[in-house]
């Protein structure tokens, strides 16, 4: 650096004397110059090759289109002001519609340079280009699942399972290209036997029928003392679990048994759902059965993409919105809800870290202290049991046994599934007898027993 120093004035002029400055070197002064030009290239050549990109692609395109209406809701949100609800379903919308675009585009690449057996699979179970129902889940995930067990559904919820449907599960199936897909696909002869030569494994186990509602589980009766509705994703549909263990049955049966009557529970559940369609899911079939309570559940990928929402990340703003709405229509129906997240396995084996899932939910759900259910504490107690039972038989897994690590799946095992079934239906007997429903009167008390 050169050092100089401008001349001082006189005291008389009433002026201060200048302070010694630094002044760059020639050469110095050249270099920083160099650089910002060569970062104004950079730039430019980027944006150069965005705009390229944007004519050629129509995913880009709409991102485009997004982004400055994304940028003006996070500007609301960091000054506090309330961004307009009807210019963030428009951003959704538009991300959406590019998801399934990219989807639909992917499932062609991949149809036509796969196998003749796979191709065939795709065919028979109704998830062929053209014929797979592909429609966004998991906030604005989009996905491909089989038409002849799925429906389009234009009123919130995107697709739901059809009625009256015997489905399965299929497992080891590779997909390229980029493409997801879900494969629960029909339950008969051809059907397997197609999945088999292409290299799938039905998974026997997980035998599913839906009802005359388009939902998994018994037929709903509208008219028993006390009914319930379950909301949720493939945690409460039941992923692999077969009909007769799924948490909701279990929590129907567990609840009957404490409050000694007739109980009735709808599962909505279904893979991919999120908050959004947890509330479409509910005003959908409130009219129809009238529930007393709803049980909402929860996972970390119904705050954003699910490994960044452990790690402290995520779109709370969203689920927190749909959650309210929720508990608002609950709480104007006298309808008693409970919020439940999913304990998640990691927390059981590994580090428990509850800085963003869980401890974070109850925050951005407005339903007050006695319709929120952490599970966590004792589903580790169950662990620990169990994993104590096993050790003295002579065994050990390196997974939970309330959980599908045998497959390498970690959704509810049947252990799972009725532990959270027990737990839920002893709070559900609490709330009833704290409102004070005359039917019920003492059933917490057998429930404590």
């Amino acid at each position: 650096m050169a050092r100089s120093r401008r001349p001082l004035l006189s005291k008389r002029s009433g002026l201060r004397p200048q302070p010694y400055v630094q002044t760059l070197l020639p050469f110095r002064v050249r270099s920083l110059r160099r650089d910002r030009l060569f970062r104004v290239a950079i730039l430019a050549s980027t944006a150069v090759v965005a705009c390229v990109a944007t004519v050629s692609s129509p995913a880009a395109r709409a991102l485009l289109r997004t982004a400055p209406r994304e940028a003006a809701v996070l500007l609301e949100r960091a000054v506090g002001v309330p961004p307009n609800r009807d210019e963030i379903d428009a951003i959704w919308s538009v991300r959406r519609a590019r998801g399934v675009e990219v989807v639909e585009e992917k499932l062609a690449k991949f149809y036509r340079g796969t196998t003749p057996e796979m191709r065939r699979l795709f065919d028979v179970a109704g998830m062929a280009p053209g014929e797979g129902v592909v429609r966004w889940g998991f906030g604005d995930g989009a996905f491909v699942v089989s038409s002849r067990v799925f429906e389009p559904d234009d009123h919130g919820r995107a697709y739901r399972m059809r009625p009256n449907v015997r489905s399965i599960w299929l497992r080891q199936i590779t997909l390229k290209d980029g493409l997801f897909g879900m494969f629960q696909v029909l339950d008969e002869p051809e059907t397997l036997a197609v999945a088999a030569r292409a290299g799938a494994i039905p998974d026997l186990g997980s035998r599913q029928t839906t009802n005359s509602w388009g939902c998994r589980g018994p037929e709903p009766d509208p008219g028993a003392p006390i009914r319930g509705i379950v909301l949720g994703d493939s945690f409460m549909q039941g992923m692999f679990l077969d009909d007769a263990h799924t948490p909701s049955v279990l929590l129907e049966r567990d609840l009957a048994a404490a409050l000694g009557t007739k109980v009735s529970v709808l599962n909505t559940g279904h893979i991919g759902y999120s908050p959004e369609q947890y509330f479409h899911a509910l005003t959908a079939y409130y009219d129809r059965l009238r529930p007393n309570f709803a049980v909402v559940s929860v996972c970390p990928n119904d705050f954003g993409d699910g490994p960044t929402v452990m790690m402290g990340g995520g779109d709370w703003d969203e689920a927190e919105y749909w959650l309210d709405q929720i508990a608002q229509f609950c709480r104007t129906r006298s309808i008693a809800c409970v919020l439940v997240p999913v304990p998640v396995e990691d927390e059981l084996l590994g580090h428990r870290d509850h800085i963003e899932y869980p401890s974070r939910v109850p925050v951005v759900f407005d339903g007050g202290p006695t319709s929120y259910r952490s599970l966590t504490d004792s589903f580790t107690d169950e662990h620990l049991r169990l994993a104590i039972a096993a050790r003295s038989a002579g065994k050990f897994t390196s997974y939970s046994p309330l959980y599908n690590g045998q497959i390498s799946d970690n959704h509810f095992s049947e252990a799972g599934s009725a532990l959270w079934a027990k737990l839920i239906a002893r709070r559900l007997a609490y709330l009833f007898e704290f409102r004070n429903e005359p039917m019920i009167d003492g059933a917490a008390r057998s429930v404590a027993r």
